[in-house]
């Protein structure tokens, strides 16, 4: 090998874009603290609009649209894919993880393992669509660190248009909220996972009811905690001073699409592009 050829593969490695995709635009609420965590990487995510919501799909289905998703990103030629999706990571994670040619990371192992390490009682509340709380991965992630933590699962489908029409403040959003959480508040839960990505866009409302004892746990925070540390493990951080650059590609275009993108994302969406997948 010549000389400095093995420094300009890696940097070339390097310069490789972070792969992340959902069932909507909820997902960027990880591109979010992507951007925040890691400024200087590039990122390619791709919403599912058109197939969404997975959460109502059976898990074959799941698997092969989740397949079918990576396989597009991995034609951007990513280095490492978030799968930022509850019912994604908790229905096809171990499918991708096994399949992917780069590494897979989900949202439910970094979440549970936060919730377990905040939670003083052991006694955690997850909220999420009822596919992935039929699929107990939470549960499994849980209890695999910790055998005697006690999980209790309320399903909140309301939760989703919800936010998509923009009624984090609204009287009705508080009232959804104390019909769906009323049974968990009985069961004295001293850590509520927030199992999907819609969901951080409530925190205020949820804290409202639940009170300021209850820790909420975002699965983006620890999720691309666990992105960074796989990264520098590999060798495949970014380090070089840039602001990285953001491509969005959708299956389907809704027409407030631009309104409730950039409310997850917290910034302005520059370009985007509508493509068929499987393609």
């Amino acid at each position: 090998m010549k000389p400095g050829r093995s420094s300009r593969v890696k940097e070339g490695k390097n310069r490789k874009p972070i792969g992340v995709f959902d069932s909507g635009l909820g997902g960027l609420t990880v591109v979010r603290e992507i951007r925040k965590q890691l400024p200087r990487e590039n990122i390619v995510y791709f919403g599912d609009i058109a197939r969404l919501p997975y959460g109502i799909k059976s898990k074959a289905q799941i698997i092969n649209f989740s397949l079918e998703n990576v396989s597009f990103l991995l034609r951007s030629k990513v280095k490492a894919i978030v799968i930022a999706c509850n019912s994604s990571s908790s229905a096809a994670f171990e499918v991708l993880k096994e399949r992917s040619p780069v590494p897979v990371i989900d949202v439910i192992e970094p979440a549970a393992k936060l919730a377990s390490a905040k939670s003083r009682a052991g006694r955690i509340g997850l909220i999420a669509t009822k596919a992935t709380i039929d699929s107990r991965a939470y549960e499994k992630a849980l209890k695999k660190l910790n055998r005697d933590i006690k999980v209790f699962a309320a399903a909140c489908p309301l939760f989703v248009s919800l936010v998509e029409e923009g009624w984090m403040k609204h009287p009705v959003t508080a009232q959804v909220v104390k019909q769906y959480l009323s049974p968990l508040k009985g069961k004295n839960v001293d850590t509520l996972i927030l199992g999907c990505t819609h969901y951080p866009l409530l925190r205020s409302s949820i804290k409202r009811f639940v009170g300021k004892r209850v820790k909420l746990i975002d699965s983006a925070q620890p999720s691309v905690k666990e992105l960074a540390s796989l990264l520098e493990r590999n060798g495949l951080s970014y380090t070089r001073a840039r602001r990285g650059k953001l491509a969005v590609y959708l299956s389907d275009r809704p027409g407030n699409f631009k309104k409730i993108g950039e409310r997850f994302l917290g910034e302005k969406i520059r370009r985007f592009s509508v493509v068929r997948v499987p393609a």
